[in-house]
């Protein structure tokens, strides 16, 4: 395993001629007289002065209309950007007229043949989607949800709605009906579109229960809307076409800068999850810089990076279109007929940038596949979860040496990421490449000094236009500030410990509120992951550490779930105890080491490291857990049956 400062596996050469990076310099310079030596340098100007960064966003992409003053308040919570300012996000994602026959929306779903729309078909059915919403009743401020699917109809949509300055929010299908219920039934929607089946692989799911649960557990909801997706249709609906039915105008009403664009909601396993909301404005620049200066995206370039509506990468895959590049979606099971499904509809599609999950490419490296290599991928993106260094040694080994690994980092709160890489920052085996651009971010020790070199509090500095226009139903902001400002005044703590190098590389080992604390060390949790799910045997794995109350070393549990046909016996147990000594320190040697059939995750991938926690703490699954809020619930008793033993 690679401690930070791991060697460096790319290291391009700079922002040559053609990438969106290089375009971005050749404005600061013309416009400005600025001249940058390298990422670092350029970082170090857009955190020192961030209404001057802010500001060449604007006009280096052009975004319409006049503003009072970048920053009218910096001080967080409660900054102003853009006072005066009046914007529409899905104004910017409609191409140009040059666009017209360039692919959009490129969907490939296990539930239907495949479908493309261009920009200009897009356009037309965008302006249809707006004419029908109007036709029913919707304005701005309304909010119009989904409980829908990975396909082109979703985007439609909520262009649509972000047209009118309504607001959108959405939950997959694969959510139970509690689940959605506790999502949008916050947010009193007026109009619901939906799905009442789909197929997963070969699997036909019917979710005709779950919805008409769902329509009864959301009162505000005057007209439903039906795609005809799957083999059942969705009753007492309206049908998506009669929706589109009318030729509509393509306008776009412009809105306050922090107007709410949309709401997503946290990842939360039992309770009311928390509503957050982003603005017009907030989206459109962090969206513009994050795919024109990292992920290099240019007109007519493809992405794919499978997600699901709930996710925070659906909303920030397709501002791919903010760029005139086209997003290709994935609809079903991504593992579907096998793991080089996505591999495949990458390379036949020729996109520029492939996302995909840390254990995907885990997954693919134990099974030895060799992906395919194509002349248009330029990048490979990954987040959710910290990358294993072999994975790094993996992707280079097949992909060859010209392809930018991306891992980055952020999350629902910001709908972007914090940390990660780019055209003009080396890859490290390991390690993400440092900060974003215009992201002042650091690791706090807990008395709220940075540090350099050992693992801190992740947080950001200064604000960010991205960051929540606040939570729904919280009129004076105090679960807002409690969220994110209640350790450090005045700067945003995010959850996660990260460590950066004094080159400013960096490593997030995990959840802050899931650290593992042995005798006064502060141990990551997906530094553990790293060794034990390399090893063949283990298909996943979690750890949680149960303090002593008396000052001890309390217990520190690993639970495992194995491939097929492995077994713990104890050779395996030793050979991960000697994995963990060796790679990462005798405190990291666990007191119990237990199978169990799963791991239970959230809907979005997260590992129930803190639920799990409580349940052998002593609380009731019931208390803790919500079944249809999580994969893997059923494995949650195994869990303390193990402990018990």
């Amino acid at each position: 395993m690679s401690a930070p400062g791991g060697p460096t596996l790319m290291r391009p050469a700079g922002p040559v001629d053609g990438t969106g990076l290089g375009a971005y310099l050749e404005h600061l310079s013309s416009t400005r007289g600025l001249a940058f030596d390298d990422h670092r340098d350029l970082w170090r100007w857009s955190v020192s002065e961030p209404e001057a960064f802010w500001a060449s966003i604007w006009e280096h992409y052009g975004v319409p209309g006049s503003y009072e003053r970048v920053l009218g308040s910096s001080s967080m919570p409660g900054a102003q950007w853009f006072p005066g300012a009046r914007v529409n996000y899905a104004a910017h994602m409609m191409g140009t007229d040059a666009d017209t026959d360039r692919p959009a929306i490129i969907a490939r779903s296990q539930t239907r043949g495949p479908r493309e729309l261009t920009f200009g078909e897009l356009r037309e059915q965008v302006g249809r989607a707006r004419a029908g919403l109007q036709r029913l009743g919707v304005g701005r401020g309304d909010r119009v949800v989904g409980y829908l699917p990975h396909v082109p109809e979703t985007i439609v949509v909520f262009l649509a709605a972000a047209s009118l300055g309504a607001v959108w929010a959405a939950c997959a299908p694969e959510f139970g009906a509690r689940s959605v219920v506790d999502r949008l039934g916050q947010l009193e929607p007026t109009v619901l579109l939906a799905v009442a089946s789909y197929r997963y692989g070969t699997k036909e799911i019917d979710q005709r229960d779950e919805l008409a649960t769902i329509r009864e557990g959301l009162p505000s909801v005057r007209h439903v809307v039906g795609l005809d997706y799957g083999p059942h249709p969705v009753p007492d609906a309206m049908a998506w076409d009669e929706l589109l039915a009318e030729p509509g105008e393509l306008s776009f009403d412009e809105v306050p800068f922090d107007h709410p664009l949309y709401v997503l909601f946290s990842s939360g396993t039992t309770g009311l999850p928390k509503a957050i909301v982003h603005g017009h404005g907030g989206i459109l620049l962090e969206h513009l810089r994050l795919f024109g200066l990292h992920f290099d995206i240019r007109p007519g370039d493809r992405t794919l990076w499978f997600t699901t509506t709930a996710w925070a990468m659906w909303n920030i895959t397709i501002s791919v279109l903010l760029h005139r590049g086209a997003v290709v979606l994935l609809d079903g099971n991504p593992l579907w007929p096998d793991l080089e499904a996505q591999w495949r509809l990458a390379a036949e599609t020729g996109v520029a940038l492939l996302g995909a999950s840390p254990g995907y490419l885990t997954a693919c490296r134990k099974e030895g596949v060799v992906p395919p290599r194509w002349p248009e991928l330029r990048q490979l993106g990954t987040t959710g979860a910290p990358l294993p260094p072999e994975a790094f040694d993996w992707v280079y080994e097949h992909l060859g040496p010209d392809v930018v690994l991306n891992p980055f980092s952020g999350g629902t709160d910001v709908c972007s990421g914090f940390v990660g890489g780019g055209t003009w920052q080396p890859v490290y085996r390991g390690e993400m490449s440092g900060p974003g651009i215009g992201h002042d971010v650091a690791a706090f020790d807990e008395d709220g000094h940075p540090v350099v070199g050992q693992l801190g509090e992740l947080v950001v500095r200064a604000p960010m236009p991205s960051m929540p226009v606040g939570f729904w139903n919280d009129p004076d902001g105090e679960r807002y500030r409690e969220a994110y400002f209640d350790t450090y005044p005045g700067v945003w703590r995010h959850g996660d410990w990260v460590r950066f190098t004094d080159r400013g590389s960096c490593v997030i080992t995990g959840r802050s509120d899931a650290t593992l604390n042995r005798g006064g060390v502060r141990l990551g949790t997906a530094e553990f992951y790293d060794v034990v799910e390399d090893m063949p045997e283990v298909a996943d794995s979690l750890v949680v550490h149960l303090e002593d109350d008396e000052g001890g070393s309390g217990e520190l549990l690993l639970f495992v779930a194995l491939v097929p046909g492995a077994e713990l016996d104890d050779d395996l147990r030793a050979r991960i105890a000697s994995g963990l000594r060796r790679h990462l320190s005798p405190r990291h040697v666990p007191d119990l080491i237990a199978a169990v059939p799963a791991v239970p995750r959230t809907l979005t991938g997260k590992k129930l490291e803190r639920p799990v926690k409580q349940v052998l703490r002593g609380r009731p699954v019931e208390e803790v857990i919500s079944p249809d809020a999580v994969s893997g619930a059923d494995a949650v008793p195994a869990f303390l049956d193990a402990y018990r033993r």
